[in-house]
C-alpha cells in the first residue's frame, strides 16, 4: 500500500478527514470539497486522490495519476545519485626507512588517486625502536606533500597517532588555480 511507508502521500480511500482542499488534474483550485465526493471525482477521470499537504486544514489533496506521480519522483531520485560525485578516502602505508624506488611508486600511486578526486591519508608506521626517530617518518610525509602539492592540499602538519603519523591530502581544484595564470600570460603577451 502506498500510504503505509514514511513520506509517501496517502492515496484515494487512505485519506481520512471528511473534508478537503480540491485541486484538480489542470491545477485548478476548485475549493472544499467532501472527500467522498473528491474521489469518486477523481475515479471519473481515472486518477487518484492524492494528499499534497497533510497538515494543512482542511488538507491539500490534488487529483493526479499517482503511478506515474511516483515513478517520475523516482527518475528524479535516480538522475540525482547519478550526479552525486563520490569522494572515497584511500590510504598509502609507508616505513621511515622506505626506500626511493617504492616511495616514487606509492607517491604516483597517490597522485593517481588525488587526480581522480579521492582524498587520501598518507601513513608512516614506526616498529620498534623507530618510534626514536620520529623525524624520518616526518621527512617521508614531507616529501611526499612536496611532491603531490600540484595535484592535492596538505589539511595540516603530520600528526603522530600510535604508531602511525599520518597527513590527508585532499585534491585541489585545477580550474580556480590556473585560471589567474593564464589571464596573466594573455596580459604579457598583449603588452609586448
Amino acid at each position: 500500500m502506498p500510504g503505509n511507508e514514511e513520506n509517501t502521500p496517502r492515496v484515494n480511500n487512505e485519506i481520512t478527514s471528511s473534508k478537503v482542499l480540491l485541486i484538480d488534474e489542470n491545477g485548478v483550485k476548485v475549493g472544499e470539497t467532501n472527500t467522498i465526493e473528491a474521489i469518486r471525482m477523481a475515479q471519473e477521470q481515472s486518477l487518484d486522490l492524492v494528499e499534497v499537504a497533510p497538515m494543512a486544514q482542511p488538507p491539500v489533496c490534488r487529483i493526479m495519476d499517482y503511478g506515474k506521480y511516483r515513478y517520475q519522483l523516482q527518475k528524479k531520485e535516480k538522475d540525482a545519485r547519478k550526479k552525486q560525485k563520490v569522494q572515497a578516502l584511500k590510504e598509502i602505508k609507508m616505513r621511515p626507512k622506505i626506500d626511493d624506488h617504492d616511495f616514487d611508486f606509492k607517491t604516483k600511486a597517490v597522485r593517481t588517486f588525488l587526480k581522480d578526486g579521492h582524498r587520501v591519508k598518507v601513513s608512516v608506521f614506526f616498529r620498534g625502536r623507530e618510534m626514536s626517530f620520529q623525524d624520518r617518518g616526518e621527512d617521508v610525509l614531507n616529501r611526499v606533500i612536496a611532491e603531490c602539492e600540484d595535484v592535492g592540499k596538505c589539511e595540516g602538519k603530520p600528526m603522530l597517532e600510535g604508531r602511525y603519523m599520518r597527513i590527508l591530502l585532499t585534491p585541489q581544484t585545477v580550474s580556480t588555480s590556473s585560471a589567474p595564470v593564464q589571464k596573466q600570460a594573455q596580459k604579457t603577451k598583449g603588452e609586448e
